[in-house]
């Protein structure tokens, strides 16, 4: 008999960085006009925005992510803010 065990990789899977991701209500020149991108490049370049417009921002990616047990399919303020600390660092292959 196998017992089933539950972890923190259960609840949270490994994130597919490169899916299309849309970052959108951010300013693009003179419009506000979405980004579609790499998840993680929409993810970095929300945290290079102004708070207020990091508060206003709506992520959408390409599919449902799994976060800690919860399948989500945007991502706003603090949304955004625990998938930054998700992100792979520079130095991670991928």
């Amino acid at each position: 008999m196998t017992e089933a065990t539950w972890g923190d990789d259960a609840k949270t899977p490994e994130i597919d960085w490169r899916m299309s991701a849309a970052l959108e209500n951010v300013p693009r020149g003179d419009a506000d006009l979405a980004e579609v991108t790499s998840l993680e490049g929409a993810v970095r370049a929300w945290t290079l925005l102004d708070p207020e417009h990091r508060n206003a921002a709506v992520l959408t990616p390409e599919h449902a992510l799994q976060i800690d047990g919860t399948s989500l399919t945007t991502f706003a303020g603090d949304g955004i803010a625990a998938l930054v600390d998700l992100l792979p660092s520079a130095n991670d292959e991928g």
